[in-house]
């Protein structure tokens, strides 16, 4: 009698599992982030974060973002710097080679980060947005167990998340992505980049984000932002190329 009971738990346990959605699980990650209209309200966002690479250096980032209409990225290397930009009308990015010029990105590289431009994680309403996402199991990471959401975006880009059973946050984004070697690290080779994500906390306004990432692969290093904004005004000549 004990065996057909533990058996019938053991069952119950898969058909439970098995039973949950991707839009479930979705479900609790936008409840736990305040909610649809809480989401829905982000039209534009400003980070200002500090990056300290694994050479020690440090790194000052900031980036602007318009729902679907801009994504801009300023990195300072104190010797230096790099920028991208991203809109409707296409992508640019500076060239240390070319004395920091703007120039057009290559095709797939600008495939692979338009998703960009978006003011929340490409699985909120991925649906309405052109992409497709499934639930591919757990997985247990740093000795917590996640969810596992394989995202293709419409561009054809794969993005893997990792979500906090416990929290319903997003601990892990993987991806492939490039390495040193080119400008900007469109010309080297693809690599795994792997990002986490902690130090959930919210604004003054209510917002959560996490303020602290950090990444292996490609450039690599931890990033704790100082400053996040949502919903600012975004000064008109951050969209053009210059």
């Amino acid at each position: 009698m004990k065996r057909i009971f533990l058996s019938f738990i053991l069952v119950t346990t898969v058909i439970i599992c098995k039973a949950q959605t991707v839009d479930e699980v979705i479900a609790k990650y936008v409840e736990a982030m305040g909610g649809r209209e809480k989401l829905n309200s982000i039209q534009s966002l400003h980070f200002v974060g500090i990056t300290t690479m694994q050479n020690g250096n440090e790194v000052t980032t900031e980036i602007w973002k318009e729902n679907n209409k801009l994504y801009r990225r300023e990195s300072n290397f104190g010797m230096g710097s790099m920028k991208i930009l991203i809109t409707p009308e296409g992508g640019w990015q500076t060239n240390f080679r070319s004395g920091g010029s703007f120039e057009a990105m290559q095709e797939q590289m600008l495939r692979n980060q338009r998703y960009e431009m978006e003011t929340t994680v490409p699985f909120f309403d991925y649906a309405a947005k052109g992409h497709k996402a499934e639930l591919d199991g757990k997985e247990t990471i740093d000795g917590k167990e996640t969810w596992k959401i394989i995202l293709k975006t419409k561009d054809d880009r794969k993005l893997t998340y990792y979500i906090d059973v416990a929290t319903n946050y997003i601990t892990r984004l993987s991806y492939k992505g490039r390495g040193r070697g080119g400008a900007g690290g469109a010309g080297g080779e693809e690599v795994d980049v792997v990002v986490t994500y902690s130090n959930y906390n919210k604004t003054t306004d209510g917002y959560i984000f996490p303020f602290t990432q950090t990444t292996s692969g490609g450039f690599g290093g931890s990033m704790t932002f100082e400053k996040i904004e949502v919903n600012p005004k975004i000064d008109g000549k951050l969209y053009k190329a210059e």
